[in-house]
């Protein structure tokens, strides 16, 4: 009984992280922390981010605080698995995540099942309040789910809406301060009207 409770110990227990929330909350920038801490750890980290997402850099995951890392820039969630050396990578870390498709999920999923932590960030609602692609069912598989909260920038209350200021009807519309604006759930619903 004690052999069998010490080797389990020593196995690599994996886990799924999700950082979710709106527009200007954090989420990068909190991603960015946690890798911070794993490195202190000399943990080997893969960091990966959407092709399509090339706001700040081609390749490199940026916050709005302007921190930045390298990252490997991918066109689909199966493209990750290529770029995984699964006995010796113990973080992968995924920035914007609302933006792949859903077989994201299965990956998380595979990558933790072989014993890596696995953070990811991402808009938790579209535009329109509506949740956004894969990232109900990241959040549900998760064991950790972190909310994070901007200021809306109407009232000064916590904000957790990505409120479009731009007329474009498509769900993924890059853009920064000049397309989105964080909004509390009562200025969220004032704007609508």
């Amino acid at each position: 009984m004690f052999l069998e409770n010490k080797a389990s110990r020593n196995h690599k227990k994996g886990w799924i992280e999700v950082i979710c929330g709106s527009m200007f909350s954090g989420k990068t920038e909190e991603l960015l922390r946690r890798i911070r801490r794993a490195e202190f750890a000399n943990q080997k980290i893969e960091l990966f981010k959407p092709a399509i997402d090339t706001r700040y850099d081609e390749t490199e995951v940026v916050s709005h605080n302007e921190n930045s890392r390298v990252s490997t820039p991918v066109n689909n969630s199966s493209e990750i698995l290529l770029y995984i050396n699964m006995n010796e990578v113990q973080v992968v870390a995924i920035d914007e995540v609302q933006f792949f498709d859903d077989g994201i999920v299965e990956v998380c999923n595979e990558l933790a099942n072989a014993g890596i932590r696995v953070i990811v960030s991402g808009l938790d609602m579209d535009y329109k309040g509506v949740p956004f692609g894969p990232m109900p069912k990241l959040m549900a598989v998760a064991e950790y789910v972190s909310k994070q909260h901007a200021i809306c920038t109407r009232c000064g209350d916590l904000a957790h809406f990505s409120y479009r200021i731009v007329q474009k009807a498509q769900q993924v519309l890059l853009g920064e301060k000049d397309t989105y604006e964080p909004l509390c759930r009562h200025c969220f619903n004032e704007a609508l009207k």
